[in-house]
């Protein structure tokens, strides 16, 4: 008996061993990736959270045009905007509207598409090449009407069908524009050969799987009697709620934030720079002292703030499903920022009546701007109001923006206008801002004192470097010297530095490539220009990068040292080769844009590759015949080829896109030359000097092109005119002694030999 139990027992013991061994290794392998199953999955065990998310902004970002969608009126209602009348209307359950066509003729146009439902909503037209278009005729949903949403810098201004900014061109397309951060799974399957798309998407809004990643693992390993079901995937979804706070910022951030992607396929809990780069605070995006300008999606300012640098996070203020805030009012702030005595919350801090708008923290704080015309963001960065800044650069400020508008309640103004007038050199609003500025600084520093800063703002540098001022380089190098500022900030400093490309400014940018944070890295190796570096220095500087573990790092490591590739050792040549294949099918992933194909035929030039150049240059004016960039470089690339037929015909035609501009006349001059077309060559020339007189390239080819078509005299007093325009330098002075050498030759007659 005592035998058959152990017996038993031994079985019990090997069948429970076996099976959790067997339990062990049946559960996902590591190798497994998980796939989309949308919302309706999610909402089996997560119902609370799924309710809360269902009908919040985010469920409805985009939808299809159905009578439960469409918000606006399709009642036969009318608009007219720059003598355009645009007709909406109902055929059966279609919506439509009647309005310009891309070939400038009325035709009418079925709405599939909505997007979006406070304070405005979109609608869109599907056109048979896949593109989806985005029309600017919007509802208002707040005031309940039709407006035109018309661009900011063209309001007064009827935009032709041919122009990009029309809702039939390429700013107005939803797959280029707006597609990404409106659907889940969003694949553009754009067709560069056939130029169309063939789009899908795994639902059509911004859903669970959107934040969450794709969530077939998650299910498989929930459904799973396993005691390993964690074991190589933790629970198949990545861990937004990690301390650190990080992984759920930018798992928000690909949609939060102005950027420019790096690769295709982002999954949340991922490191955002292996996937796209932020735009740095540059002029027209963001004013010098950070605050937001344009349209940036309020990441790029929330890294600026000491709230990011203490580790908050978006659902500290925001619930994640229903977006909306976790508190009301000021209780949104005074829920962490608590003090016994009230210290914040009352009129001894914020000065206003309470209950006022201006006792709102957010008034103060958070500054609303408007985009889309009807569509108030907040400022991120969450920074006390500096009219001390206003006064010193022009910036706004949060006081100044309340003041204005309570100055004028019967024709209010809108402070972002004024500031631009002012910034355009309108006297009456320049003074008029000037005014509030001062009475706002004098204000704050009777309640507050003068703002105490161990350094200057970063403001005073970053301004210095946009107005080109003599100090702008050491102002920008001492910046880099402290330790306080945020990344985006030290990013964008390197930036302006790397535009000067003198030796002190090369200096100060290489001592940023070892930066811990990698979009300083990022941009720092971007910057540190070949000029004044030979090869082996750069390839000392730079080759490591090629391995970085970001992958926005290794895509400008590799950028910069695409002219050197042959020089590099047999394993950092493995190692380019590995992060030139990423960089390939990072711009790939945006085929449809025309910066992509620019970025590719630099590469393909700076490995020399000149066919291939070519090809992408060319594909990129496809796309975007103003793309003066991609024109430029095809035009140089012609010239280098000795193609002086081609190399003609494309600065001609970059000319007459661009009226204004110096270097395509100065760069036709010099193919004219090379052509003999001297008479031609010396018009395009004094047409170059006419816009920058002050180009000293552009005279002294004049100069050369008298010289090379035997006209002395006139290369002479050009020649002159160089020694004027910057005095003393060797080649001017060559110059004019083989001027002066030739005429003297050409005087001499022959019996005085």
């Amino acid at each position: 008996m005592k035998k058959v139990l152990l017996l038993i027992i031994a079985a019990v013991v090997l069948l429970s061993v076996g099976g959790i061994l067997l339990d062990y290794w049946i559960v996902l392998p590591s190798h497994a990736t998980a796939t989309y199953v949308g919302s309706g999955k999610c909402a089996q065990c997560h119902q609370g959270s799924f309710d809360r998310w269902h009908g919040s902004p985010h469920d409805q970002a985009m939808d299809l045009a159905t009578s439960e969608t469409v918000l606006g009126d399709f009642e036969n209602a009318s608009l007219t905007y720059q003598g355009v009348t645009s007709q909406m209307f109902r055929e059966g359950d279609r919506f439509m509207i009647n309005t310009e066509g891309p070939d400038g003729d009325l035709e009418d146009f079925e709405v599939k598409y909505v997007f979006g439902i406070e304070p405005l909503q979109q609608y869109m037209v599907e056109f048979p090449d896949g593109r989806v278009q985005v029309l600017r005729v919007s509802w208002d949903t707040q005031s309940k009407e039709w407006f035109y949403h018309y661009p900011p810098d063209v309001r007064d201004e009827r935009l032709a069908p041919d122009d990009p900014l029309h809702w039939t061109g390429r700013m107005s397309n939803w797959q280029q524009m707006c597609a990404e951060c409106h659907s889940t799974n969003l694949q553009k399957n754009y067709d560069p050969q056939l130029a169309c798309y063939q789009t899908t998407f795994s639902e059509i809004d911004v859903s669970c799987e959107t934040c969450h990643g794709p969530g077939s693992m998650h299910v498989e390993l929930a459904e799973t009697p396993s005691l390993f079901w964690d074991r190589h995937h933790g629970y198949g979804l990545p861990d937004l709620k990690n301390k650190n706070a990080k992984f759920e910022i930018e798992s928000c951030a690909p949609c939060h934030a102005r950027r420019h992607r790096v690769a295709a396929d982002f999954t949340p809990g991922e490191e955002l720079l292996n996937y796209f780069e932020p735009a740095l605070l540059r002029e027209g995006l963001y004013h010098a002292d950070g605050q937001i300008q344009d349209e940036v999606y309020v990441y790029g300012s929330f890294l600026q703030s000491k709230m990011h640098a203490k580790g908050i996070r978006c659902t500290d203020c925001h619930d994640a499903h229903s977006t909306r805030l976790k508190h009301e009012g000021n209780r949104v702030c005074t829920s962490c920022h608590q003090h016994p005595a009230g210290k914040y919350d009352v009129p001894a801090h914020h000065h206003h009546a309470p209950g006022s708008s201006g006792a709102q923290c957010v008034a103060c704080h958070m500054p609303e701007t408007h985009y889309m015309l009807v569509d108030p963001r907040r400022d991120h960065s969450i920074r006390n109001p500096r009219p001390d800044l206003s006064v010193a650069l022009g910036v706004p400020n949060a006081c100044t923006q309340c003041h204005l508008e309570m100055e004028n309640q019967d024709a209010p103004l809108r402070y972002a206008d004024v500031l631009a007038k002012a910034n355009g050199g309108n006297v009456s609003a320049e003074k008029t801002l000037n005014r509030i500025d001062r009475q706002m600084l004098a204000a704050t520093e009777k309640w507050y004192g003068a703002p105490k800063e161990k350094d200057p703002h970063f403001a005073y540098a970053l301004d210095a470097a946009r107005r080109g001022q003599a100090d702008a380089e050491e102002q920008l190098v001492a910046l880099l010297g402290r330790k306080d500022l945020p990344p985006i900030v030290r990013a964008t400093a390197v930036e302006h530095l790397g535009e000067l490309e003198t030796p002190t400014s090369r200096a100060a940018v290489i001592t940023q490539i070892e930066h811990a944070d990698p979009l300083v890295r990022g941009v720092s190796i971007r910057n540190l220009h070949q000029r004044g570096y030979s090869g082996k220095d750069l390839i000392q500087a730079v080759g490591p990068y090629l391995t970085d573990p970001v992958r926005m790092v290794r895509s400008s490591a590799v950028s910069v040292l695409a002219p050197h590739r042959e020089a590099l050792t047999p394993e950092l040549r493995m190692a380019f080769d590995r992060a030139a294949i990423e960089f390939t099918e990072g711009q790939r992933a945006d085929a449809d844009l025309a910066g992509s194909h620019y970025n590719l035929g630099n590469f393909a030039l700076d490995t020399g590759k000149t066919g291939q150049a070519e090809a992408e240059y060319l594909q990129a004016l496809k796309l975007d015949p103003d793309f003066i960039p991609a024109r430029f470089n095809l035009g140089m690339l012609y010239s280098r080829k000795g193609d002086d037929h081609n190399a003609e015909l494309t600065f001609r035609t970059m000319a007459e896109q661009d009226p204004s501009a110096g270097l395509p006349r100065y760069r036709l001059g010099l193919i004219l030359g090379r052509m003999g077309k001297f008479t031609q060559a010396e018009q395009s020339l004094h047409e170059a000097i006419e816009r920058e007189p002050e180009n000293f390239d552009y005279s002294y080819a004049l100069a050369i092109l008298y010289l090379e078509s035997g006209q002395l005299e006139k290369s002479l007093d050009q020649t002159r005119r160089l020694d004027r325009l910057v005095p003393g330098l060797p080649v001017t002075k060559q110059l004019m002694q083989d001027i002066q050498q030739r005429l003297r030759a050409t005087r001499t007659s022959p019996k005085d030999n």
